[in-house]
Parts: C-alpha cells; structure tokens; sequence
C-alpha cells in the first residue's frame, strides 16, 4: 500500500449479515444469576431481547448507506493500515482536526458531530467555528485491524497520526479525543509539536487524575464534585476495572470468546455503555441511541477486531511512554457528568488553557451529548485559530 492514500467504502458481504444472523439464532444462552439486575453483569433477559432487535430489526445496509455519505479512505502507516472519515468543510478558512475514538467506541461514535463541526453555520453556529475534520480508526480497531505487531501504544498512534495529517496536506492543526482518544491526542501535540495549535479531550483518565493514594490532607482542600471524582474513581478501580485487566494482561485468550461469539462480543461492548453513559443508573438506550450502539458493536465483529483492539490495553500497560517534562501544547479538558478528571492533577503534565464542567453527558460524549461536546470544542479552538 506504501503512503498512497486510496478510497475506502464500506460494503460487507451478505453472507456475512446472514451468518450474523444464524450464529444470534443459535446462541446458547447461560442461567440468570440471582441477585440485582446488573449486578453480576448484564441480565440474561436484557440481552436475549437487545440481541432478538439485533437479529430480526436492526439494519446495518442503513448504517453502512449513513457512514458511506462521508468520504472515506485507507492508507499504510508505520507498516499498519488505517482507515479513516476525512470531511472537508466548504469553509475556506476551516482548521483542520483530528478526532480520535476510544474503546469500546469507533468513528461511528463521531457521526453526529461531522455536520456541526464542518459546517457550523447550518446548525444555528458561526461560520468561523468551522473544521475540516479527519477522523481515524485506531490500529487494531475495526476497518484498521488488525494489528499486524506489536507496540501499538498511544505514542506510537500519536506519531502517526502526525504522519496522517502531513500526508493530508495540513501543516497546522488541532486533536480531539476521549477515552483512547484523551491519550492519543497529547501525544499528537508531543510528535506535531509547533503543528499542533492545540488538544481537547474528554472521558480523560491518566494524566488527569491522581496517581497514587490521595492524602487526607489533599481530600480536605477538595472540592465536592473533585470529591465526588474521586469515589467515582475508586470504585472504577475496585468494582469497574476487570475488563481493563483482563485486556491489558490476556488480550488473546479473551479474543477467542469474543471473536466467535456475537453474543459475547453484543454483552463485552454494552455493558459499558450501560455503566459508562449518564444517567449510569439507567439502560444503555436512555443515553445512546440503540442503532447507533449496535453499528458500534458491528465495527467490532465484522471485523474481528476484538482481540486486537484488546490489545492497546496490553501495548499501553507493557510499552508505556512516560514523560520527564509536561506538555507545552495548549490543552482544553471538557469534564461530563460521568468523567473523573481533576484539574489540579491534570495541571502537573498538561498546559491547562481551558476547563469546562457539566452536569450531564458521559464517557461517550459526542454520542450522548454532542451539542455539547460541539460548543466546547468550538470555544476552546476559537482562541487558537
């Protein structure tokens, strides 16, 4: 492929559609559980249902029809492939942005926000707001996977990202991100350097958070909702972070699971959009819209892409990049409602330019909250342009 840039449409097989179909036909099922719904995972009942919907009324050539309307494309990079959404506003003094997913979220997670951002002015915002917008599959990642070797990590992703964006023709641009995402971008700002005007992200976890045990001294100059982070972190840590484990330690074994079942791969995928969407305490369905989570999910399967989008937890956990010096990039962290980020953590590697806070929205923002994820990514550009 070397660095040609080649045309990319989405066209899936049917036969591949009708496999789908006769492997959610013949599921197995396990036994419910007692307890609390969702309290030992997600509830037998919920998902024959969510998976029933899946089989019988979602309709992915709709999907694949919706992501077709935007120009699409696959390169080589670093010897992996990348597939990526580029969609130029008509705007001719548009800034360019790179916007990076997370896990377990795709590009698809950006769909809703391609319109406001290109083309502001069609949506009740200025013109001058507008970006020319690049958006990447991460390595491993759907139509990106997967990986062909290893050292995939964030650094790595960042450097190429840089790489993608010269390849564009943009020698001066901004990176947005969240979950995966709020580590790739920092590290584009690192590898771009002058590039790169500035980094927004949100769903921000290392390097925006305490490292460590927090000191009773440091609690009591805490503000309450710096406080309510912070138990919000703790439990992630304590009851939350089994799958971070699983995927950073025994990314393989956990493929087989997921590779060959789409029930697995259906219940892996949606039980973090149910515990990482505001209101958490609500189905998945209240925050996102359930079609939309289903295209997500089948970014992963038609792709077989699990096991190795598992292992960016692996490559970041083994091949970590750690700095000795922080960030001179201009930084904006957008802080949702479900998010842990503290600014005086994220302070002490980050050039903090912009701080924001809101009371709703969650880890998938530009899924469940777009307005605002637009507004905020608007505002913080707009002083770097």
């Amino acid at each position: 492929m070397s660095d040609e840039i080649i045309p990319f449409r989405l066209e899936i097989p049917q036969s591949d559609l009708e496999h789908l179909r006769s492997r959610l036909s013949d599921a197995r099922w396990p036994a419910e559980q007692p307890g609390a719904e969702w309290s030992r995972g997600v509830p037998v009942a919920y998902l024959r249902e969510l998976a029933e919907y899946w089989r019988t009324a979602y309709d992915w050539r709709a999907a694949e029809a919706e992501l077709n309307k935007f120009a699409q494309f696959v390169t080589e990079i670093d010897g992996q492939r990348i597939h990526f959404l580029h969609v130029r506003s008509a705007e001719p003094d548009a800034t360019p942005l790179i916007l990076t997913h997370g896990w377990p979220g795709s590009v698809v997670e950006f769909l809703d926000v391609i319109g406001p951002l290109t083309d502001p002015a069609a949506h009740g915002g200025d013109p001058a707001d507008a970006f020319h917008v690049v958006i990447p599959s991460l390595p491993g990642f759907g139509f990106s996977g997967p990986v062909i070797e290893e050292g995939w990590n964030p650094a790595r992703i960042g450097a190429a990202w840089v790489e993608l964006m010269s390849r564009l023709g943009y020698e001066s641009y901004g990176a947005q991100g969240g979950d995966w995402g709020a580590f790739v971008s920092p590290e584009v700002g690192r590898a771009g350097g002058d590039k790169v005007i500035g980094v927004h992200v949100n769903a921000a976890t290392f390097g925006f958070i305490p490292f460590g045990p927090v000191s009773e001294e440091e609690k009591a100059s805490m503000t309450a909702a710096e406080l309510i982070r912070l138990d919000r972190l703790a439990h992630f840590t304590s009851e939350g972070s089994g799958y971070f484990r699983i995927q950073a330690s025994r990314p393989q074994t956990l493929a087989y699971g997921l590779h060959d079942s789409p029930i697995g791969q259906l219940a892996w995928i949606v039980e973090k959009f149910k515990e990482w969407t505001f209101p958490a305490a609500d189905l998945p369905e209240a925050a996102v819209d359930r079609d939309r989570l289903l295209t997500n999910v089948m970014f992963y399967w038609l792709t077989g892409t699990a096991g190795s989008s598992a292992a960016l937890y692996y490559e970041a956990t083994y091949t970590r990049s750690r700095h000795s010096t922080p960030s001179t990039t201009p930084t904006g962290v957008a802080v949702f409602a479900e998010d842990v980020a503290i600014r005086r953590y994220a302070q002490a590697g980050a050039h903090i330019v912009h701080w924001s806070e809101f009371d709703r929205g969650g880890h998938f923002a530009a899924l469940e909250v777009p307005d605002l994820l637009v507004a905020d990514i608007r505002t913080f550009f707009r002083g770097l342009r």
